[in-house]
């Protein structure tokens, strides 16, 4: 079974990344695709402190804090990820990158896709991330999604993405378990 991560990449109060991550998750589960597994993942549920220690490179997956340890657990226990990130200054939410910077074998050549928001699309943020993961040698797929705060959100807070969005959504969702399926050692 491959199993795919959809990271909630946002913590701060009134955020929306939830709602984009659950229309995610569910048009992943609508898709029906045979022997794939999706699941959100909620970095509230993973509260690690900002990166401190020895790079983690050297650490071998010895950390110094239980939170890192079951981040840790969590993301080598998946074969892929998508990835919804909001756009903060024109760049991926620090709470998003802190969790990356945490660990480094668990997210090495793992497939990722790409979700982005923000009153720009997301874009620039799902363009540094796409940088930040190639440094794990983690593909990531395209297209990408790109929803806007000002038309895919009643009054910036309630998610409500047009239909134009859904083949690419759909495209990303499956292409994303297409190449995890291929690339994970359980394959």
């Amino acid at each position: 079974m491959t199993k795919i991560g959809i990271v909630i990449g946002s913590t701060r109060e009134g955020r929306v990344s939830e709602q984009v991550a659950q229309f995610v998750f569910d048009r992943a589960n609508k898709l029906g695709l045979d022997g794939v597994e999706f699941e959100l993942v909620d970095l509230k549920d993973f509260p690690v402190p900002m990166l401190d220690s020895m790079p983690p490179a050297m650490l071998n997956k010895n950390y110094n804090s239980d939170e890192v340890t079951a981040w840790s657990q969590k993301v080598d226990s998946l074969d892929g990820f998508i990835f919804v990130t909001p756009e903060y200054n024109k760049a991926p939410s620090g709470v998003l990158k802190n969790h990356i910077d945490q660990l480094g074998s668990e997210w090495m050549g793992k497939a990722a896709g790409l979700v982005g928001y923000g009153s720009t699309l997301g874009v620039t943020a799902v363009q540094q991330l796409r940088i930040m993961l190639s440094n794990f040698n983690m593909p990531t797929v395209g297209p990408f999604g790109a929803f806007s705060l000002f038309t895919d959100f009643e009054n910036m807070s309630e998610f409500k993405p047009a239909e134009v969005h859904n083949d690419t959504i759909d495209t990303v969702i499956k292409t994303t378990a297409d190449w995890a399926s291929k690339l994970s050692p359980k394959a």
